[in-house]
């Protein structure tokens, strides 16, 4: 296979939304914005654009891309009056070096991989799968196995996971209202739930709520003293883990909540997704006296999978069943949802079925994203979709995993595809970028995880393929 097939490169990929409350966006489905004139282009820039004495090409004129040979000559010859690089520069240099060689297998299971994400840090990394199986890996020991968790009340599939900040604990749900916490600080590798360690059960259910529900989503904040999570009663729970108790649940959407985070480090402000196609902010501030969302933003025309937040409380980007993932500035928002069409057959479950070929160009009438990024594929489960790290890219990239079985990554301003990951045999449904070193990390229900880098070692790409298993059926997330 050649370079250029497995990480095909595509220039019409992304199509900049220009809608504003009750207005339609000027721009075709399939037209590409080679730039859109927002802050947020104007913020990537700066984070990872080199200072002006290192990219300067002769006087007046500025280089976009600057060698790296001369990046660190300029550095060594202190031309900048710094001596070293500054955030921005480091992101210059190593933004261009994405992680598409590979992959090297990490694990293999016969069950389908649900779960990956790398710790804050980067020295952990979390992988779950169907089976109820939870593995901790020690990156910086070859990938050695640091905890190896068999879960209990396990509905279906572990949903989700997250790692707390100071990573002492793991908190994993499944589709039903418990969520549970190990500790994974502790001296034993194998954690088998009340055999050899206490798998604590954290009830989000409500006092007089006698409906079961399943949690789709779960973080810890960046306090680690609570948690966010998104549930199938079409509902967001927030619970204090010193109390003990849940301290708030929001009806917040018409349907399935799938997805849930905390805006920023305050943990004021709330981002959620449904499957009633919006997006909605959500100020606990204000909660008490108002009683809705701050907000509510337009523009997926089929339900939300997975929202991620760039962290600084204004821009976030959600992946859709349209097929497409958008980039938002809540400052957009509206006060209300208004009238959203169904442009597909009412009977199309994402599920099992392809989308709709006349679909994939249809628009939101009302659409106020900022930009659309398409190519990938948003089928069979919760596909997640990421901002690439701030410390080494600037976040400067868009990455989602996809149901055809690939990774994709698109810069954020152009839109442009740079690169597409194709190894796998089954929809990869997350993926994580070590927020340190040009490395990512991918899951898929084929069960293996894999591991992309650049530049790689010296090893040849220890390729992973996936057992046979029994086919599943329909009831994915």
């Amino acid at each position: 296979m050649s370079y250029r097939t497995r990480f095909g490169k595509d220039n019409s990929a992304c199509d900049s939304g220009n809608a504003v409350e009750g207005s339609g966006s000027s721009k075709g489905p399939n037209e590409v914005s080679n730039d859109f004139d927002h802050e947020i282009a104007q913020l990537t820039k700066h984070r990872s654009r080199p200072h002006q004495l290192l990219s300067q090409d002769m006087p007046g004129k500025s280089r976009l891309l600057v060698s790296t040979m001369k990046m660190l000559v300029g550095r060594e010859s202190n031309h900048s009056g710094r001596g070293r690089f500054s955030s921005a520069d480091g992101c210059h240099v190593l933004s261009r070096y994405l992680p598409i060689n590979g992959p090297w297998g990490v694990d293999q299971s016969t069950s389908p991989a649900y779960v990956s994400q790398f710790s804050n840090d980067g020295l952990f990394f979390v992988a779950g799968f169907q089976g109820g199986h939870i593995r901790i890996y020690n990156v910086d020991k070859g990938w050695k196995v640091q905890k190896d968790i068999l879960t209990k009340s396990l509905r279906w599939t572990i949903t989700d996971t997250s790692l707390s900040p100071d990573q002492r604990y793991l908190v994993y749900a499944s589709m039903t209202p418990i969520v549970n916490i190990v500790n994974v600080g502790s001296s034993m590798t194998e954690s088998l739930a009340n055999v050899t360690e206490i798998h604590e059960g954290l009830d989000f259910s409500v006092d007089g709520d006698e409906d079961e529900f399943g949690i789709f989503s779960v973080r810890f904040s960046t306090d680690g003293r609570e948690l966010v999570a998104a549930s199938s009663d079409a509902s967001i729970y927030v619970y204090d883990l010193q109390a003990n108790k849940v301290n708030l649940r929001i009806p917040a959407h018409a349907s399935d909540v799938n997805t849930v985070c905390f805006a920023d480090e305050t943990g004021h402000l709330i981002y959620s997704g449904s499957d009633d196609n919006l997006c909605k902010v959500w100020d606990r501030r204000c909660l008490i006296t108002k009683g809705q969302a701050a907000g509510v933003l337009m523009g997926h025309l089929e339900g939300v999978t997975f929202i991620d937040s760039r962290g600084d409380g204004r821009y976030f980007i959600s992946n859709g069943k349209d097929q497409t993932t958008k980039l938002w500035d809540i400052r957009r928002m509206s006060s209300r949802a208004m009238y959203s069409p169904r442009l597909r057959d009412h009977d199309w479950d994402y599920r099992w079925m392809e989308y709709p070929a006349h679909a994939k160009t249809l628009k939101h009438p009302n659409d106020q994203s900022l930009a659309t990024y398409r190519g990938h594929g948003v089928l069979r489960t919760l596909i997640r979709c990421y901002f690439s790290p701030a410390y080494s890219t600037g976040q400067k990239y868009i990455y989602t995993g996809s149901s055809d079985h690939c990774v994709y990554i698109y810069d954020l301003v152009t839109g442009a595809q740079v690169a597409r990951l194709n190894h796998h045999e089954g929809p990869v449904r997350d993926c994580s970028w070590h927020p340190l070193y040009p490395m990512l990390v991918s899951s898929s229900w084929d069960g293996t995880i894999a591991r992309w880098e650049f530049p790689g070692d010296d090893q040849v790409p220890t390729l992973v393929r996936p057992r046979a298993r029994r086919r599943r059926g329909y009831y994915n997330y």
